[in-house]
């Protein structure tokens, strides 16, 4: 996806959509972990409902995220970065971006063949998107588990590099990003 605009840091909207996503999946990609390694309960019951409200939330910033990138476009890559680095940052930028569709899209599909129903935060219930069925469930679940697994490691990648651009190549790239101070 090529934007026509390219201004020179991230838009306001944009900088909070990243930032609030962010949180989002560094407390969505633990609390998966945690709350299939705890005993069935009340308590497992409550972080498997947070887990799917949070996860139709990231799905929504993510709308929100390509809707701010098309009308408001994104930095060109810094003049700065070797082709290796503007690769890479277009690979795994592009790779997240995708994954916050397919991750909450896959736990949906997930959810619908366990039949268990997605209430966000009590609001509403998400309609079924597929009959019940073990087989679809099991590979959606391998899958949904995966592809976090992949995510969490790019995310870990992302994260380097906005150090290594901060404190060793002090490029500004980070910069960008930022919310500023008004």
């Amino acid at each position: 996806m090529s934007n026509k605009i390219h201004p020179p840091v991230y838009s306001p909207i944009s900088k909070w959509i990243h930032w609030i996503t962010a949180l989002l999946v560094l407390m969505i990609i633990p609390g998966g972990i945690v709350m299939i390694r705890l005993q069935e309960g009340q308590l497992q019951n409550q972080i498997f409902d947070l887990h799917r409200s949070f996860g139709v939330t990231v799905f929504a910033l993510a709308i929100l995220r390509v809707t701010a990138r098309h009308f408001f476009g994104t930095p060109a890559p810094l003049e700065s970065l070797t082709p290796l680095e503007r690769r890479a940052s277009v690979g795994v930028h592009h790779t997240l971006l995708a994954l916050l569709f397919i991750m909450p899209l896959l736990g949906w599909l997930m959810t619908s063949a366990y039949r268990v129903d997605v209430s966000v935060f009590g609001l509403f219930t998400l309609p079924h998107l597929m009959p019940q069925s073990e087989p679809i469930y099991n590979a959606l679940a391998a899958t949904h588990k995966t592809l976090g697994l992949v995510m969490a490691g790019l995310i870990l990648t992302h994260i380097g590099a906005a150090i290594m651009h901060t404190f060793i190549k002090r490029d500004g790239v980070l910069q960008r990003m930022l919310p500023t101070r008004r």
